[in-house]
């Protein structure tokens, strides 16, 4: 170490980064994932995406690096003011100050001229690297498509022919006084964002009544539902993609759907590639579901691993909601509520009966446009009922208080329907409300008493009117305990004016008390306590009028 010191000792720091930096990019020997010195470079890297890129050098480095890690060429111009990151199909130029500043990135795909791309810009101005190579990775999965760049670039082709069709079938239900929210819930294709630059097309097809709630309470951002990304692969076998745009009049179909040209040898290619919907995060699909999307595409699924349903809506819940891992086999869940005691969901995870399985889905490969709005509808039938499951999934698998607590069992039964039992608030038998989601905005919902119980005060439209506007089960349970609680008050009340008719004006003053009494029970459902408590969960920002207008969204069409 000693002779290694006083050999570069007399170096500038300059050098020596570009040494530091040449090692780092050309290991000599064993690849990285090999130890020891694998580890170290991966702890360099780490090093180096935490150091904020300071001046033209280190940005011009940190650019190289993350290049050579996706596979890419990089060159750097003679005055050392521009870079170009580039591949057999595209080019990516980044023009930067003498500071390190980025003044312009420019994107060029395969023979055409380049563009200016803002969303790279901001990305490298923000110095989230991250992003910035997740998107250069995306552009290089674009074109892994089997053959010469003369077949790759006729995969972008079809792309580009697809993205038409799509953003024509976007337009179909548009309007000027369209919301952002109506759209991604009844849109043919929801909420489509063309691709700009470096950023692929995307597909925003569900938001939930608190995601939306949650965005207008953060007041200057946008919360933003279940996405896909539209995009092409390749594949091992050839298929026959389109060329061109299929849809020429989109008015022009029957029942407001577009009508497709025939898929001709003139405008298709048999090409080794598919275009799919990739997800963020995989979505836990019911086998029946999976099976209706391929019957609609005419393409299996691969890669699929069957098992519970429940048990993949949970696992997918505790890995969104939980920064650290928790047991998935967890099947006890604590929920907390304002004005209301503490509920516990067992979540029954079913069996391994074929209609009860399911699996986890990352992406959906097709063909031909027409089978997106389909597609489309299908995952938002399946997001909303794993919605509803979720809603009873907290990270609170073990109750810390000793406070009162009302138990609930989730029990799951054929395609979309569901049981939520309970215990009858007044005397105490089985209870249940049985929950069938029809589609992504249509639910039936009924509740079953034993004959000899006092009603609850909560007919079937009530609850499913409840559920349709807030998709959460322990919000709504929460409305049906208030009813009953009402009910029980009302019912004291009447038997205290039996027992003790004689003194009539105290027993009045007594009932609107017991009225007024159980936490809010006697108020109109959806109220939440008036007390601010910013460590509370969205659930207990939740106002009637906020939860009305909720509603309102979901139920348009």
């Amino acid at each position: 170490m000693e002779q290694l010191r006083l050999k570069y000792q007399q170096r500038p720091w300059t050098e020596t980064l570009k040494i530091v930096y040449f090692c780092m990019d050309n290991p000599l020997q064993k690849p990285v994932s090999n130890a020891p010195d694998g580890l170290l470079l991966s702890c360099m890297e780490k090093i180096e995406r935490t150091i904020t890129a300071k001046s033209m050098f280190s940005v011009m480095n940190m650019l190289e690096l993350l290049s050579r890690q996706k596979g890419l060429t990089v060159h750097v111009s003679p005055s050392g003011t521009a870079c170009y990151i580039t591949s057999m199909m595209f080019y990516v130029e980044i023009q930067l100050e003498k500071d390190g500043d980025v003044m312009d990135v420019k994107l060029a795909h395969f023979e055409e001229a380049p563009v200016v791309c803002d969303d790279l810009v901001q990305l490298l101005r923000m110095k989230n690297y991250d992003a910035f190579g997740k998107i250069l990775e995306d552009l290089s999965n674009m074109y892994q498509i089997p053959g010469n760049s003369e077949m790759k670039a006729k995969g972008y082709l079809a792309l580009q022919a697809l993205e038409k069709d799509l953003y024509s079938m976007s337009l179909l239900d548009r309007t000027q006084d369209l919301n952002r929210v109506t759209e991604v819930l009844n849109g043919k294709v929801g909420h489509l964002v063309p691709r700009i630059g470096g950023t692929p097309m995307n597909i925003e097809f569900y938001i939930s009544p608190y995601q939306v709630l949650e965005a207008e309470l953060s007041h200057g951002s946008q919360v933003c539902g279940t996405k896909t990304v539209v995009t092409i692969e390749g594949t091992d076998t050839l298929h026959k993609l389109p060329l061109s745009p299929l849809i020429v009049d989109p008015q022009a179909g029957e029942d407001s759907n577009p009508a497709f040209l025939q898929l001709t040898d003139e405008l298709s290619m048999d090409l080794p590639a598919l275009f799919v919907l990739k997800f963020h995060q995989p979505i836990p699909m019911s086998s029946s579901s999976i099976e209706e999307i391929q019957r609609l595409t005419g393409i299996q699924i691969s890669g699929l691993k069957l098992a519970p349903l429940y048990e993949l809506i949970v696992q997918s819940t505790l890995k969104e909601k939980c920064s650290e891992d928790l047991s998935t086999n967890k099947s006890c869940f604590y929920v907390s509520l304002p004005d209301c005691p503490k509920h516990c969901y067992f979540i029954n995870k079913g069996s391994e009966k074929s209609d009860l399985t399911g699996a986890l889905v990352s992406k959906i490969p097709f063909t031909h446009p027409k089978c997106v709005p389909g597609v489309i509808e299908i995952l938002r039938h399946q997001v909303a009922y794993n919605t509803l499951i979720s809603s009873c999934v907290s990270e609170k698998h073990i109750n810390d208080d000793d406070s009162e607590l009302l138990y609930f069992e989730v029990v799951p039964h054929k395609n979309t329907s569901f049981s939520v039992f309970f215990l009858h608030p007044v005397n105490e038998n089985l209870a249940c409300v049985v929950i069938d989601l029809i589609t992504s905005r249509e639910v039936q919902c009924h509740l079953y008493l034993n004959p000899q119980d006092p009603i609850l005060n909560s007919s079937d439209d009530f609850i499913a009117r409840a559920v349709k506007r807030c998709m959460s089960v322990p919000v709504v349970m929460r409305a049906v305990f208030r009813n009953a609680a009402k009910v029980k008050a009302d019912s004291e009340t009447q038997d205290m004016d039996m027992e003790q008719p004689e003194a009539q004006s105290e027993q009045t003053t007594d009932s609107n008390n017991l009225k007024e009494s159980p936490s809010g029970a006697g108020q109109q459902d959806w109220v939440v306590t008036d007390k601010p408590d910013n460590t509370n969960s969205t659930e207990e920002n939740l106002s009637t009028a906020k939860l009305e207008t909720l509603g309102d969204n979901i139920e348009k069409k």
